[in-house]
């Protein structure tokens, strides 16, 4: 069973384009500039486009619709549901009840001008809802045709155990990086066990391995990798990552990306690129070499990162993070 997005299949790059900064998670940003990088990611062979009702409160797929007007033919749309927001931009929790599944699409539907999503995915476990009870009423959704595959994220093993016995699972959402390796563990051979695809995100562990600049509004102020004691070792490690990157004639993303690449070739990075010059250079990024992956791992061996990736709060919710 092989029930992996195309993206990972037969899609011209193997780099799907996360939006989620197009809609003021890492700051300020220009609806129009956003606009024309989802176009030129379109011309340049990207053909997945990753998205949540909740980013920007419905920002984000009204932005999307926009730019793949006339285009939907070209791209697939991975969809992101559940989570509650308030007005004031507080998170109020998640609900995949089997009828706020099928409300949360009708809404993302008419924000995206679309008449189906081709991924759709609880954004992460609700604890109060059996999983078999949300995808059970995604293969609803199936069947009526308003979605064409049923995808997963941020959930363990069992979770996607559970979710495949009622119907096939495309794709789990995960973070991957070199700077966050845990789904090596346990995850990542029971996706191979069952068939599914995944595509990971925060491959630039949000910025952390490309030394991204930090202003005003930047939610990441306020990660636990960004801060403090945490944040001044982690620019150390970053530092010499980006000396290895200089001498081999690449950038400190590139180097990011093509470990993820040449670790996890069968499976898709996702990268919020916000500007043309982030998305070629991404997508001149190169799988890396065992000899590069043994200099990286002198400098920055697995768990040598300060900080978790999210706040505690955050990470004890995590379906994917329960051991």
């Amino acid at each position: 069973m092989n029930n992996r997005p195309l993206a990972s299949d037969s899609a011209p790059t193997r780099i799907a384009l996360g939006c989620m900064g197009m809609s003021g998670a890492y700051g300020k940003t220009d609806d129009a500039q956003s606009i024309a990088v989802i176009h030129a990611a379109i011309e340049r062979g990207v053909r997945f486009l990753d998205t949540g009702d909740f980013y920007g409160s419905g920002h984000n797929e009204l932005l999307i619709g926009t730019a793949i007007a006339g285009r939907r033919d070209q791209v697939q749309l991975s969809v992101k549901f559940g989570m509650l927001r308030g007005p004031d931009n507080s998170v109020g929790g998640i609900d995949t009840r089997p009828a706020a599944v099928k409300n949360f699409l009708t809404y993302s539907l008419v924000r995206l001008g679309t008449d189906h999503v081709d991924v759709y995915r609880p954004a992460r476990l609700d604890p109060a809802v059996p999983i078999e009870e949300t995808i059970g009423a995604l293969a609803d959704l199936v069947k009526a045709g308003y979605v064409r595959s049923i995808g997963l994220s941020e959930v363990g093993p069992e979770t996607i155990r559970r979710a495949a016995q009622v119907h096939p699972i495309a794709d789990l959402q995960i973070e991957y990086s070199l700077a966050s390796r845990d789904p090596e563990d346990a995850i990542f051979p029971v996706l191979a066990e069952l068939g599914i695809g995944a595509t990971l995100y925060g491959v630039l562990s949000r910025g952390l391995l490309s030394a991204s600049q930090i202003g005003a509004g930047d939610a990441r102020a306020h990660l636990p990798r960004f801060s403090g004691a945490n944040g001044e070792a982690n620019a150390k490690l970053v530092a010499g990552l980006q000396d290895l990157a200089t001498r081999w004639g690449i950038t400190p993303s590139q180097l990011a990306i093509g470990w993820v690449l040449g670790k996890q070739p069968q499976f898709v990075p996702t990268l919020g690129m916000r500007t043309i010059q982030q998305l070629d250079e991404a997508l001149t990024a190169k799988p890396l070499t065992a000899e590069q992956f043994a200099q990286i791992e002198a400098i920055a061996p697995r768990g040598s990162i300060a900080g978790t990736r999210y706040p505690a709060a955050h990470m004890t919710s995590l379906d994917s993070e329960r051991r």
